[in-house]
């Protein structure tokens, strides 16, 4: 008898043991996973928010550098490209997806309005 009430006494303090290990161990491991989760991605669609406003406010005269490394002046910009003077002394221009440029460096001179 007294074998039996130990065993029913094992058998009710078994899913409080297990709701206490997840609590104990688990819990604080999805939190750090959640944190981490939120400053990874965070800091990523940061980067890329920045790298969209900057291709937008992109304009002639700005000195840009390229994904690859290329240095260039920006002559033309369109929807999807960007015309860069590349060489002064042989007036060299080429043309790229605007999504190749990887930062401007110097901001060009306003144009004057007349």
């Amino acid at each position: 008898m007294m074998g039996e009430i130990f065993w029913l006494m094992a058998q009710t303090s078994r899913p409080a043991a297990a709701a206490d290990s997840f609590s104990r161990y688990m819990l604080p491991m999805l939190l750090a996973l959640g944190v981490f989760y939120i400053f990874l991605f965070r800091g990523q669609r940061k980067d890329k928010k920045h790298h969209q406003n900057m291709l937008d406010a992109l304009k002639r005269s700005d000195r840009v550098q390229t994904i690859g490394g290329l240095l260039g002046t920006v002559v033309d910009v369109r929807d999807t490209e960007v015309v860069l003077k590349v060489d002064e002394t042989n007036n060299v221009k080429m043309r790229f997806n605007r999504a190749a440029i990887k930062e401007v460096l110097v901001q060009g001179a306003e144009p004057e309005k007349s």
